[in-house]
């Protein structure tokens, strides 16, 4: 019983290393890559699942701080192990303005270190990730309120963005 319950082993990404790359669909079918987004600063969130209470309320609050990240020049994308039809079907329920990741193999929430495998079932785990304009981390989140967030993310990126 004790063996069902056992996570992925973390990544060892740590702050300044190169971003693993990846291509994913979004929720409308186009094919997302990190590389499309060199040169501007990526707000990466992974979460658990689409229309479950914690992930719905971290993205609405994306969506009501689009605007400001915007003008951070930073891109929102949250990858799960979601469909892009869920993905879809999600974005459209709560209007969201950027990007949701199927990453149904798991295979990129697993080179973040964000897979929780009770191999029964697998979930991304609530981690997120500052990306800057040349590809690399600059920050990593792995103890996440989905309720405060948003507002940290925000005021980790105003900093980073002091310091280039």
């Amino acid at each position: 019983m004790l063996g069902i319950f056992t996570a992925a082993k973390s990544s060892g990404l740590k702050v300044g290393d190169k971003a693993p790359e990846f291509s994913l669909l979004n929720q409308s079918g186009e094919l997302i890559s990190l590389a499309s987004n060199k040169g501007q600063w990526v707000v990466l969130y992974f979460y658990p699942k689409d229309n479950t209470p914690g992930c719905t309320v971290e993205a609405c609050d994306f969506r009501d701080n689009i605007n400001q990240l915007v003008a951070q020049q930073a891109v929102v994308l949250g990858i799960s192990l979601d469909s892009d039809q869920s993905h879809a079907e999600f974005a459209k329920k709560y209007g969201l303005p950027f990007d949701l990741l199927a990453d149904k193999k798991a295979q990129v929430t697993k080179s973040y270190g964000a897979l929780l495998d009770l191999k029964l079932i697998k979930f991304a785990k609530r981690h997120s990730f500052i990306i800057d304009p040349q590809g690399n981390i600059a920050k990593i989140y792995r103890s996440i309120n989905p309720k405060k967030h948003v507002t940290e993310v925000m005021k980790d990126l105003q900093a980073l963005q002091v310091k280039e």
